[in-house]
This record gives structure tokens, C-alpha cells and sequence, in this order.
């Protein structure tokens, strides 16, 4: 997986591409602790448009994710999910703990 960090005015959008499992931890972990550094970002999107697979440990790092864009005062919204990532996303009742457009 990648993650590409881009900031547009106060968004911030994290581009993934690619299958989202524990073996993206450490470049997910960079992308996000680049983008919830910047003073300028008040809504952090993470873009799922090229994701065609993520796994629990995706999910444990989405929720992470939500902790810390939560304490830097950011929101969070989860964008163009595929059909196999949203299927995912709601069997593990995601929509009620983030925002899915």
C-alpha cells in the first residue's frame, strides 16, 4: 500500500492505494502523523478510491487514527469507498463511529 498526503487548504486528504493490512502500518502511520501536523488542516479525508482490500488490522488503524485526529481537534471522514471496503466497513458497523461519504 501507499499513502499520499494532500493538503488543500484546511483539508487534508490521505490517498491509499492499493491492499490496506498491517504491512501499511508504517507508511500509514507517517502519512497521518504528517497530516495531523499541519496547523492549517481541520478535516482529514482518507480516500479509499484505489483500495481494493483492507483487513482488521486496517480497521485498528482507522480507529487510531480517529483517536488522534479527535485530540488535534480534526475531523475525519472516510471517501470514495469501494464496494468491497465499504461491505467491510459496515460489517464492522464503522458508520456509526465515523462519517462515510
Amino acid at each position: 500500500m501507499t499513502a499520499i498526503v494532500e493538503i488543500d487548504g484546511q483539508t487534508g486528504r490521505l490517498l491509499l492505494s492499493g491492499q490496506f493490512d498491517f504491512s501499511a502500518h508504517r507508511d500509514f502511520r507517517q502519512a497521518c502523523d504528517e497530516i495531523l501536523a499541519s496547523a492549517a488542516v481541520r478535516e482529514v479525508l482518507v480516500d479509499f478510491q484505489q483500495v481494493d482490500y483492507l483487513d482488521s488490522s486496517a480497521l485498528g488503524m482507522l480507529l487510531l487514527l480517529k483517536e488522534k485526529a479527535a485530540a488535534a481537534g480534526k475531523a475525519l471522514a472516510l471517501v470514495n469507498c469501494r464496494d468491497t471496503v465499504r461491505q467491510v466497513l459496515e460489517i464492522a458497523c464503522f458508520g456509526k463511529i465515523f462519517t462515510i461519504r
